[in-house]
């Protein structure tokens, strides 16, 4: 391994929490339907929290990591701020936002595993916009070629798209993830011109390959990646699919890392920690392949907890398993 490559990152998207309810039966539930069930003892956070929480945890103690956000003026946004500043993330830019509600999403699972999520549309991370994340500037201009700029979904895009310009203009490495519906719009303002690495599951990857979700995964990944290098050759890509593994795109050569070989407790977030792995990997100097295989021991370990943080997952744990697989 190389010498560090970034010494810290700033980042914006969801900072939020959740709960998981656990419906009676498996028939689908109807409109207007009453059903018993109950609540599963697993917590559930947003997509920023839980790469950024992975990231601090996994790096060396004097990278830094910066989230831009807002939570709400509630106990929720209360216990995610201490959680978040437990871990040592620096919370300059993540405030409290009078009179709204911290993001929250109600997920509810039937008995075979399926399932969906109900997500506040009005929540603090819908007021974060361009000129929120502006008043980051700061840190941007501190880091230069030595940061890393992350914008991740659950705030407006026009607050990533004003990251990414950020990070350009100070030659940050910029990663981003997008969901399956803003693939296509990202596609037509060019956005993904702005990104270095481009995070997707499954989903995602079909969308950007414009082909149907039942094709073969290796299908949508080489052809998600062929697309995606016509827009921006330079552009790492990286594609996560559950028990199938992952694929990374390094830009010559395509890479395939199978699951970690764990039982699984709880896959929510597991795209997250990869992520978080990727990055943590390439701050310190891996090659694309070498942070891919570390991602996979971090998503790996990811889902042995119910929850979509494992906070029983540490630098050192995650390190020894990767010598071992190295």
């Amino acid at each position: 391994m190389s010498a560090e490559r970034f010494s810290g990152m700033i980042g914006v998207g969801g900072i939020g929490a959740g709960v998981f309810f656990a419906i009676r039966g498996n028939a689908t539930l109807g409109r207007e339907e009453s059903r018993g069930g109950h609540f599963l003892d697993r917590r559930d956070y947003c997509k920023l929290h839980i790469i950024a929480h992975y990231v601090k945890v996994l790096s060396r103690p004097r990278f830094e990591v910066i989230p831009i956000g807002k939570v709400g003026d509630d106990e929720v946004g209360q216990r995610l701020l201490r959680e978040m500043s437990e871990i040592g993330l620096d919370l300059r830019y993540v405030e409290i936002s009078p009179g709204d509600s911290t993001l929250f999403s109600f997920c509810f699972v039937y008995p075979d595993g399926s399932g969906g999520n109900l997500t506040t549309d009005d929540s603090a991370c819908s007021k974060v916009d361009a000129d929120f994340v502006r008043r980051a500037e700061p840190e941007f201009q501190r880091f230069g070629s030595r940061g890393i700029a992350l914008a991740v979904p659950e705030v407006p895009i026009e607050a990533r798209v004003a990251l990414l310009d950020l990070a350009t203009h100070y030659k940050s490495f910029r990663a981003a993830s997008f969901t399956s519906e803003e693939v296509t719009p990202a596609l037509d303002s060019n956005l993904l011109q702005k990104v270095d690495l481009l995070a997707l599951n499954r989903d995602e990857a079909s969308v950007l390959a414009d082909l149907p979700e039942g094709s073969p995964t290796e299908n949508i990944v080489r052809a998600a990646v062929e697309r995606a290098a016509s827009i921006n050759p330079g552009m790492v890509v990286v594609v996560t699919a559950g028990r199938e593994g992952s694929w990374s795109w390094s830009g010559t050569e395509l890479q395939h890392v199978p699951a970690m070989d764990v039982e699984p407790v709880g896959t929510a977030g597991a795209g997250d920690a990869h992520l978080a792995g990727m990055l943590v990997g390439l701050a310190e100097g891996m090659t694309v392949a070498q942070a891919h295989k570390l991602a996979a021991v971090v998503a790996g370990l990811s889902v042995t907890s119910p929850h979509t943080i494992n906070k029983d997952i540490t630098r050192e744990r995650v390190w020894s398993i990767y010598a071992q697989l190295a």
